[in-house]
């Protein structure tokens, strides 16, 4: 039975040496945003993330553990749909309505990505969107900190 050991400290994808790593755990998108969370690493690796606020991890970042080794986090591929848009203005229309339905989105090159869902993906295509079926890890832009969310949606 292996000891469960505490992440320490968390170290942002390229500030270590990925080669270093002694184990590695691969989460999703949902999963790499905790506050407190049990992980096991593919090589049997228990660790506890423990920390006083909830933390984004990335693909690539490092979980220090108190003796110093480091667990790499891999971002699971999940299934994307990646929209793109033939004029900027129309790839700022497409992201204004996704995001008017609060929904996650990944900026790359020149287009985003959302988790699947046939609704938003008919809507985009409804208003030009090209869109084609990607399996990757999804990194969500973070939210930006805001005050009071008052206003009303219909």
């Amino acid at each position: 039975m292996s000891v469960q050991r505490r992440v320490f400290t968390i170290r942002p994808a390229g500030s270590f040496a990925a080669a270093d790593a002694i184990d590695r755990v691969v989460l999703d998108a949902d999963d790499r945003q905790r506050r407190r969370i049990v992980l096991a690493g593919e090589k049997g690796t228990k660790l506890l993330l423990d920390f006083e606020r909830p933390v984004t991890l990335r693909d690539g970042d490092g979980l220090v553990l108190e003796d110093g080794s480091v667990v790499m986090v891999t971002g699971q591929a999940e299934r994307l749909v990646e929209i793109s848009a033939k004029a900027a203005l129309d790839f700022v229309r497409l992201a204004w309505h996704v995001g008017n339905r609060h929904t996650d989105v990944q900026f790359v090159d020149r287009a985003f990505r959302i988790r699947r869902d046939h609704v938003l993906e008919e809507m985009v295509k409804g208003l030009g969107a090209t869109t084609t079926i990607v399996e990757a890890p999804f990194e969500p832009e973070l939210v930006a900190p805001h005050g009071d969310h008052s206003h009303h949606h219909d």
